[in-house]
Order: C-alpha cells, then structure tokens, then sequence
C-alpha cells in the first residue's frame, strides 16, 4: 500500500519501484523498438495512472537482465511531477493499480515514496543471483521446465565448488564480460554457493552475490562452473581465464532461462545518498 504523500512545491518525488517477472517471453528489460520488453510494459502500465510521459518517468533500474532472464525481486526508480503526483487521487495502492494495468508475467509488491538520495542502481550494495541446473541426478518438474538448465551428464559439484572459490573476491572479470565503452570489468564477487536442493528434485543452486555484475558475466561464471563439473574445464582453466582476462576460449555463455535476479540490497534509508555517491567511483584492483 501506497502512503499518502505531501506534494512537492517543485521538482520531482522519487518512488522506489520492487517487482518480480517472468523472463522466458521478454526481449530482455530495456525497452527496443518492436520488441517485447519489461520496462515498455511496465512504463506502459504506469502510464495509465499518471498519463504518458515523453522521459518514461526517468525510469532507472538496480540491474538490466538480458532476453530470457527472470527477477524474483527486481528494484526500480522513477520519478513523478507534481501533476502527475496528484493523479493519485483518493486510491494511494498504485502497486495494485499498476498491477491491473500489467501482463501476468510482472507483477509489482511495492510502490512507494523513495528515501533521501535513492537511486535503484547506484545505492545497491550488492546483486545476489540464482541460476539453476538440473544433471542426470535431477527431476525436473514440469512447472520448472522453463526456468532450469537441464545437462545430461552428472555434475561433480565438489570441483565445481574448487573453481567457485578462485572467483571469490575483488577481480577484474574482463574474461567473463562483454566489454563496454567507458565501463569497467572490476567487479567485487562477495559469494558463490553451489548446492542441491532436495526438496526441489535435487535440482543444482548456484548463487552469486556481488556488488555488481557486468554484461553476460553471471552467465559467463555459471557456464565456465557448469563446465568443469562436466569434465570440460579444468579448475585451472578457470585460473587462467581469469587472470588473463581474455573471452578467448571454450568456456561459453549459459541460457539465460536458468538465471533469476533474486535478491538487491541497500543500506538503511540515511545511507542511502552516500552509497550512490560512493558507487559512482571507478573502482581499481589497488583496493584489494
């Protein structure tokens, strides 16, 4: 539920945005012309309560995913005028308004007035991942079909768990990314878990939790983990790839139907500007 709030006497409110959605029939988040996408969806389903808006709102996301991915728990931010603020009404729940405007496969838990200095991406401290694998030990129920990596041979999760242990930790990951102009590939990777759960049919949990992720490098890590499981890739494989930071090699991408963005954190509310600020900073490997 939406709480009321005063209007601003100028400039804009900030609302955080949390969300969830179901990938498997999405051109990715970011919106492409002609394409099907969770923002044009979303800003589509926004607009029907505050009116259409040349800016889409300024809309901002903690992290985009690529076509097939899912979020259990994805954050936004956007930012409402006075007018459109007073669209509102007398119904403050917009998270259930936005809702009835939306496709079945996104749905939103939260809409509400952000804190001081919020900014969805830049006061993140930390992106946790889940990509899920089903081996030969594995039963994979129908409902999840969608959503897991299926591989025929049995995975050894005790050398997969070797070559998780090197990626832990302040690296550049140039070797596991696709590079972009002007960004850097230094990344703090806090965690990598690899289980089965039992309860879900034995089905392999691989979950990564860093302060940020590059372009394609979840997948990247995921398919270079999966790889030496299989007996493809030797943990010094790994080693190598990271050190050199080269996309040189067989180490290859993963589907991105087994991955799901499953969790964002923050600090609490009076942090929040300072994270941002701090975030913004380009990181350097002299920090390890």
């Amino acid at each position: 539920m939406t709480k009321p709030v005063d209007l601003p006497v100028d400039g804009f409110c900030r609302y955080r945005i949390d969300f969830g959605y179901d990938g498997t029939d999405f051109s990715g988040f970011a919106k492409q012309p002609g394409l099907r996408t969770v923002q044009a969806e979303l800003v589509k389903a926004i607009a029907v309560i505050f009116g259409k808006d040349s800016s889409d709102f300024k809309l901002r996301i903690a992290g985009r995913t690529d076509a097939g991915v899912h979020a259990q728990h994805q954050v936004a931010h956007l930012d409402l005028t006075p007018t459109q603020l007073k669209r509102i009404g007398r119904n403050p729940d917009v998270a259930g308004r936005v809702n009835t405007a939306l496709p079945q496969d996104i749905r939103v838990y939260s809409f509400e007035v952000a804190p001081e200095g919020f900014d969805a991406r830049y006061s993140a401290t930390f992106r946790r991942y889940r990509y899920r694998v089903a081996d030969r030990n594995c039963f994979v129920d129908p409902l999840d079909v969608r959503y897991v990596l299926e591989v025929k041979p049995e995975l050894d999760l005790k050398l997969m768990k070797q070559a998780a242990r090197l990626l832990v930790g302040l690296h550049d990951f140039g070797g596991f990314c696709k590079p972009r102009a002007g960004a850097t590939t230094i990344r703090r990777l806090r965690s990598v878990k690899i289980s089965r759960n039992i309860s879900k049919g034995r089905i392999i949990e691989i979950e990564l939790k860093g302060d940020a992720f590059c372009h394609n490098m979840v997948r990247s890590l995921v398919g270079a983990l999966v790889a030496v499981g299989r007996g493809r890739a030797s943990v010094l494989d790994v080693q190598k790839r990271l050190k050199s930071g080269s996309r040189a090699g067989s180490l290859k991408v993963v589907a991105a139907k087994g991955l799901s963005l499953i969790e964002v954190g923050y600090p609490k509310d009076s942090k929040m500007g300072l994270q941002a600020q701090n975030t913004r900073k380009r990181r350097v490997l002299e920090e390890n």
